[in-house]
């Protein structure tokens, strides 16, 4: 796969650890053992007016405020994107949206926004672009692979939801 070869080109290295597909971060935590890393819910999101994308990147305990979120990224509404604009964007299926999507997002198409708490950590977990496997990578590496993508992130403290 191609994303191993780049992270092994970067010397990236990783902890990986397969499992049977998940498709619910509920699902993931009962399969994986207690991981010493950030668990992150990502979420593929769109703005139908304008026809941005965003790939959120949240602690996977928030609920995100959509309508909050919409108005802190200067659009009008947040929905979340169908199955085969995932597919068309970042060659995803549902269940398998991670962090690492924009290794595939070769047009720049897909707009990375990561919560602050996830980009302080020392590691976090993410899938190798299937959902049947997670990541350990230390969060360092991960900018480094940005910065290798030529790639920003829009840090930022994720509004929530209050209910």
């Amino acid at each position: 796969m191609a994303l191993y070869a780049l992270l092994d080109r970067l010397a990236i290295p990783y902890q990986r650890f397969d499992h049977a597909p998940v498709f619910t971060c509920e699902e993931a935590s009962d399969l994986l053992p207690d991981l010493p890393a950030a668990k992150t819910k990502n979420l593929f999101l769109r703005d139908p007016k304008s026809e941005r994308l965003f790939l959120v990147v949240a602690p996977e305990a928030i609920r995100v405020d959509l309508k909050a979120l919409a108005a802190r990224l200067g659009v009008k509404r947040l929905s979340f994107g169908s199955p085969e604009r995932l597919e068309a964007a970042l060659g995803l299926t549902p269940g398998s949206v991670t962090l690492l999507a924009v290794v595939r997002d070769t047009e720049q198409a897909v707009e990375l926004v990561v919560d602050e708490t996830i980009w302080q950590t020392e590691q976090v977990q993410c899938h190798p672009l299937v959902n049947t496997a997670t990541l350990i990578l230390k969060l360092d590496d991960v900018r480094r692979l940005l910065a290798h993508l030529g790639r920003q992130a829009n840090v930022m403290a994720l509004p929530e939801r209050a209910d």
